[in-house]
């Protein structure tokens, strides 16, 4: 049986990681991913899932999401789950995406579950994987592209 201290620090590491995500406090990030992370975003953007070191986790969020103007990750209605060293955390998301621009909406929402993996370690919690399922979104994915918008042909 798992304790409630167990399940709570779950909770916290996963929320700090969106947290931190949304803050772009990159260099927060290190303390709460594992050596080698899994990142499934195949329900988005198909392909496979691959493996990253922190530094490359970090690098693509950045990359991804450093553009915008602002991010927005919730979550809500976890469950977490812990099995000795081990624990998986559930829960629904709604991450909306802002980029004012002439082009479109300047908002992309975007719901569904994610499944995050932990380790403990010496040193706490650690995710070791991140499983998003996307189930619907709304308004404008073309902000997550970096673009200087269409261009003038003379």
């Amino acid at each position: 049986m798992s304790s409630p201290e167990d399940r709570l620090d779950v909770i916290e590491t996963c929320t700090r990681m969106l947290w931190y995500v949304d803050l772009r406090q990159w260099d927060a990030l290190p303390a709460l991913l594992a050596e080698k992370v899994t990142l499934d975003y195949t329900s988005l953007f198909g392909g496979e899932p691959v493996v990253r070191t922190p530094d490359q986790v970090i690098a693509d969020w950045s990359a991804g999401l450093g553009h915008l103007k602002a991010t927005q990750h919730m979550i809500g209605n976890q469950i977490a789950e812990v099995r000795g060293d081990a624990a998986v955390l559930t829960a629904h998301f709604q991450a909306t995406h802002l980029l004012p621009n002439p082009y479109g909406s300047e908002t992309w929402t975007l719901g569904g579950r994610y499944r995050f993996d932990l380790a403990r370690t010496t040193a706490g919690w650690r995710i070791a994987g991140v499983l998003m399922t996307a189930l619907w979104a709304d308004g404008n994915q073309q902000i997550m592209t970096v673009s200087d918008g269409p261009k003038e042909t003379t």
